[in-house]
């Protein structure tokens, strides 16, 4: 980030001065270095001459009852999240960088003590309404006053965010910290005061908000469709952030019960695009006559994007999954090696790090750096984090575990468990070991069965329990469950972030899915904040807290693809360059010459 010496900065005028350089920037930096210099026109990744017009419609599973994205209850129509404008706004092709949206740029003090935003005096709100920096002010404190509760925890240090005037906003911080600064900032989606300031932001709405971003709602069907329209007089469209972007003319969802019921559909012209995620859907489902007449393209497109944590997770805070060796038993009744031959085609990898696909995934043993930072916590953390590189068990895919069941055996032993007239018995209280995975999609059914026929073999009792999208999103907000299908978000590097999914401090966060509090844990995501601008310390960082979760077994890890299985309608085009991050949607448009040879239902 360009760092310029605007001015010297006077603290106190009878105890003394003191000097502290301002940075001003046109570009947020979290990680790394800008790629796009202040002039920039457009990313790299966009046709900057794409054609707008024409439409795009997706499906959703499941249904939704609210408006309201950032509400406590209810569940969000999809794109709900996308209506209002950032600040800035995160290039597909950068870890964390973003550029000027609603800002124009940002100063702040090289200690992180304060900040102050310019907003663009061309920013408007859908309804005409200027942007201004009172907004800024107001989105924070309704935020921290009805906000989720890991937003109140995560930006408890700001200490205040006012309108030192129309256009500009001052942030000033309880205690300096680089990344709180950045992260509020680069993340905050600016809400119109007018609209809001007599509302409750934790509570559903049954109508759209007003807005900001390139589209607004403009067609709904309670629980059953939402449709956005591209704004046309959109203040910012001409923005290098949005340039060769935001090419629909509309964007609908429909929504459907099932993923087969929705797959039927595309097949039959209902929607356009669908990434899939069932690899027998993709293997055997993907034909016919759209397809074989050239109406449907399939496409395979490999990517080297990190890959989440994909999981059974447990919730720890039963007392049936309290112990690390009775999670690490159950880990060895799931044949990931037969699934993959017999249910995927051989399509999957084993997940077996939460930084795969970056250099933080820890590998080998510790390095004398990763050992280091360790130090401080040793007495906290399992032994063989310093012995054994982590890996999953691995069978040889013929669905006979014996040897792996005989292991998990014996560490069930070592935790008090035993069977009895076959059933897996607390040694102390007699109880059987059952529990119960929350589900909301037939299709994690589909993967549960084979590992619950081998927890079965061990005794345990796995009940599966599918519910409906509603109930399941807020029975895992109110950390109702025992294990869920589910997991925890890519890590392209050990950013601040990683406290909310992991710190004991942030456990009311449903992002703490499994309900950790770890000492050592808490110790290494807080060294992680601390240590952004240190890349060394970083990378140990990132790989010792990879090793202290792998080795507390808290998921039993599932499998990734690096590679996207997309099949559309042919009626889009896109550009050249796919961004390094994402699959690039929003650089699609459509193209009339493919659209003209389609069936009318699809044009």
């Amino acid at each position: 980030m360009l760092k310029t010496t605007l001015a010297v900065l006077m603290i106190g005028l009878l105890t003394g001065a003191a000097q502290a350089d301002v940075i001003e920037s046109r570009a947020l930096v979290g990680f790394g270095t800008a790629k796009y210099p202040p002039d920039f026109t457009h990313f790299d990744y966009v046709n900057p001459q794409a054609p707008k017009g024409g439409n795009v419609v997706y499906a959703e599973v499941g249904t939704f009852d609210s408006f309201n994205r950032y509400a406590s209850r209810g569940v969000s129509a999809a794109g709900s999240d996308t209506i209002y404008d950032t600040l800035f706004y995160s290039a597909a092709d950068e870890i964390d960088t973003a550029y000027p949206l609603i800002a124009e740029k940002v100063r702040y003090s090289d200690d992180y003590a304060w900040m102050e935003v310019d907003i663009n005096p061309a920013a408007r709100f859908h309804d005409g309404h200027p942007i201004t920096a009172e907004d800024v002010a107001f989105t924070f404190d309704k935020f921290m006053a009805q906000g989720v509760p890991q937003y109140k925890v995560y930006f408890k240090d700001v200490k205040s965010v006012i309108a030192k005037s129309t256009l500009t906003a001052r942030i000033e911080m309880t205690k300096p910290n680089r990344e709180i600064l950045l992260a509020l900032v680069q993340g905050m989606n600016v809400l119109p005061k007018h609209y809001w300031q007599d509302k409750d932001l934790s509570e559903p709405l049954n109508t759209p908000p007003l807005g900001s971003s390139a589209y607004k709602i403009s067609d709904y069907k309670p629980g059953q469709s939402v449709s956005y329209t591209l704004v046309p007089d959109y203040w910012a469209k001409d923005l290098p952030v949005n340039v060769g972007r935001n090419n629909f003319e509309t964007v609908r969802y429909d929504y459907y019960r099932d993923e087969t019921v929705t797959l039927e559909a595309f097949k039959a012209g209902e929607y356009d695009i669908r990434e899939e995620n069932v690899a027998k859907f993709w293997a055997t489902l993907y034909e016919g006559p759209n397809f074989d007449k050239g109406f449907i393209v399939k496409e395979e497109i490999p990517h080297q994007i990190p890959q989440a944590m994909q999981a059974f997770v447990f919730n720890i805070q039963r007392p049936v999954f309290n112990n690390p060796k009775v999670r690490e038993a159950l880990s060895y009744a799931m044949d990931f090696e037969w699934m993959n031959k017999a249910l995927f085609y051989e399509q999957y990898t084993r997940t077996r790090s939460y930084f795969q696909n970056t250099d933080y995934e820890a590998k080998g043993l510790p390095s004398a750096g990763e050992v280091a930072v360790l130090a401080p916590v040793k007495e906290k953390i399992p032994e063989r984090v310093y012995a054994e590189e982590y890996q999953p068990p691995m069978t040889d895919g013929s669905g006979r575990i014996r040897s792996q069941l005989r292991t998990a055996l014996v560490l069930m032993k070592e935790a008090g468990w035993e069977v009895r007239d076959k059933v897996m018995t607390n040694v102390k209280s007699g109880e059987p070991f059952t529990f119960e995975l929350l589900m909301y999609s037939p299709s994690t059914e589909r993967i549960a069965i084979p590992f619950q026929k081998n927890l079965k073999l061990l005794g345990i009792d796995m009940r599966l329990r599918t519910v409906d999208t509603t109930q399941y999103i807020k029975r895992v907000r109110d950390r109702d469950f025992d294990m869920v299908s589910s997991g925890y978000s890519a890590n392209a590097y050990p950013s601040p972030n990683l406290l909310i999914a992991w710190n004991s401090k942030f456990l009311d966060s449903t992002y703490n899915t499994a309900g950790v509090t770890n000492p050592a844990i808490d110790y290494l995501t807080e060294q992680i904040a601390e240590n952004q601008e240190n890349p060394d310390k970083l990378l140990d960082l990132g790989r010792a807290l990879d090793r202290v979760l792998q080795w507390n077994f808290y998921v039993i890890p599932q499998w990734h693809i690096s590679q996207f299985r997309v099949a559309s309608w042919d009626k889009f085009s896109r550009p050249a360059i796919r961004p390094k991050y994402a699959l690039g949607k929003d650089t699609w448009w459509v193209d009339p010459a493919k659209v003209a040879k389609l069936p009318e239902k699809r044009r």
